[in-house]
Order: structure tokens, then C-alpha cells, then sequence
């Protein structure tokens, strides 16, 4: 059970990014002065429905299933089942999706911290991966 602990921690890292007013973005037009469309970055939490609202989908779903993802290994590390760890490698394969879908939009569309919540869900699919098959060595 210690070593299973361990493979909550990059995907509670992603859970607290996506917390931060960071991670997702809106891009809001105005006029400027001079009467050209000028745009204003904007950046919200993950679990924020604003952007939600403005059709930029990605980040919010992401979150979801990173909380989904988060109790399966949770479970996973109390109990040892390791049939829990095909839905939590499938679930972070669709948020790994979900969370580069703002890259759809444009470039500017993606911030700093969602690429480190990509990078965090991407290192849990690994960890969860390499703990499959050693696990499967074991028995």
C-alpha cells in the first residue's frame, strides 16, 4: 500500500492546478480607442463555468474527470483491486484529450499551467501504466 500512495501525487498536482485561477482561458473582444478589436486574456479556474458557458468546454470536463480519476487510484490504493485501473487509464486518456482541446481554438487559447496539468495527467498515465504491468509481473 506505501508505494501505491505514491501514484496519487501527480494527479492530485493536476487537481490543485486546475484549482488555480490559471488554467483556462477566455479571450474577450472590445473596441479599442482608435476602432479596431482589441482582445483581453482572461484566465479561470478549470471548475469555473464561465468559460464553460462561452463554448471553451475542454477545461471544465477535464476537471470532472480528473476528480473521477483521483477517487479510482484513491480506491485503487486502499484496496489494491487492480481492475480499477483500466477505467482510471481510460478516463485519463479522454481528459488528456479534453485538456490540449483549447489548443482547437488557437494557441492563445491555452495557458502555462494547462500545459502542466496536461503534463501532470499525462505522468499519471504512465505511473499508472508501469504500475499495471509490474503488478501483472508480480502475480
Amino acid at each position: 500500500m506505501r508505494k501505491n500512495v505514491l501514484v496519487l501525487i501527480p494527479i492530485a498536482a493536476a487537481l490543485v492546478l486546475e484549482i488555480l485561477p490559471y488554467g483556462a482561458v477566455c479571450n474577450f473582444g472590445y473596441q479599442a480607442d482608435d476602432g479596431t478589436i482589441a482582445y483581453m486574456r482572461s484566465l479561470y479556474s478549470y471548475f469555473d463555468l464561465l468559460p464553460f458557458g462561452y463554448g471553451n468546454f475542454a477545461p471544465f470536463l477535464t476537471g470532472i474527470l480528473t476528480c473521477a480519476v483521483l477517487v479510482l487510484t484513491l480506491v485503487f490504493c486502499v484496496t489494491g483491486k487492480r481492475r480499477l485501473l483500466l477505467p482510471a487509464k481510460i478516463l485519463l486518456c479522454i481528459g488528456i484529450v479534453l485538456s490540449l482541446c483549447p489548443l482547437l481554438f488557437g494557441i492563445e487559447y491555452f495557458s502555462a499551467v494547462g500545459a502542466l496539468i496536461t503534463a501532470s495527467l499525462i505522468a499519471e498515465f504512465l505511473w499508472l501504466y508501469f504500475a499495471s504491468k509490474r503488478e501483472k509481473e508480480t502475480t
